[in-house]
């Protein structure tokens, strides 16, 4: 029987190991394409456009930066703008929360691995103090309710009884506040992949 082939090829022509991966297996560029093309909510959107990972991650970066008045380091910001890196980078997929339960140990162990090759890549500690995971959480649980309502279409009882998220949505949208365009509404597969980029590389150049 021919072995199972478990690596994928990427957008710089590297073969990304799933099982193995390595710091040096990727580049920016795929990491960035990979956000662009991995949707949230299953892909649900009332817009033309499902919503990325990469524009949940600006968001998500331009809440907690929101949240801090004394300001981020550089570190926790790429923490914030790659915490789904794992879903974005070979798997581009991102599993809707009824789903993970059923995804077993073998799933999670490769998730955990290859969230681990990314930071390691970028500098950031491999394990996340729990300050920085708590606090990139509660920006993620209101980018996670916002997105519901003005983006996937759950009702505001739907986002408290169902999807058990207490925080309230923001109405405004942080994003169109520095990008301009319509509140809410999901960029298209490249320029969410440009965005995300050029805050990557602008993050790495400060750090």
């Amino acid at each position: 029987m021919a072995e199972a082939r478990a690596w994928v090829l990427l957008k710089s022509k590297r073969r990304f190991d799933l099982l193995n991966p390595t710091p040096l297996d990727w580049e920016l560029s795929d990491l960035a394409e990979g956000e662009a093309r991995t949707f949230r909510w299953g892909g649900s959107s009332v817009w033309e456009w499902p919503l990325s990972d990469a524009q949940h991650s600006l968001l998500t970066l331009e809440i907690h930066r929101a949240n801090a008045p004394n300001g981020l380091s550089t570190l926790l910001e790429l923490a914030n703008l790659v915490h789904d890196g794992s879903e974005a980078l070979g798997v581009r997929w991102d599993p809707i929360t009824p789903v993970k339960p059923f995804l077993g140990e073998g799933f999670h162990k490769m998730d955990v691995a290859i969230q681990r090759v990314i930071h390691l890549r970028l500098g950031l500690p491999t394990v996340l103090p729990a300050d920085w995971k708590s606090a990139i959480k509660l920006a993620d649980r209101r980018a996670a309710a916002s997105e519901a309502l003005h983006i996937a279409g759950w009702s505001r009882e739907e986002i408290r009884s169902t999807l058990k998220i207490k925080l309230l949505p923001l109405t405004d949208d942080p994003l169109a506040r520095r990008y301009g365009g319509t509140p809410w509404e999901p960029w298209p597969m490249r320029v969410a992949e440009e965005r995300f980029l050029t805050e990557l590389e602008r993050l790495l150049k400060k750090h």
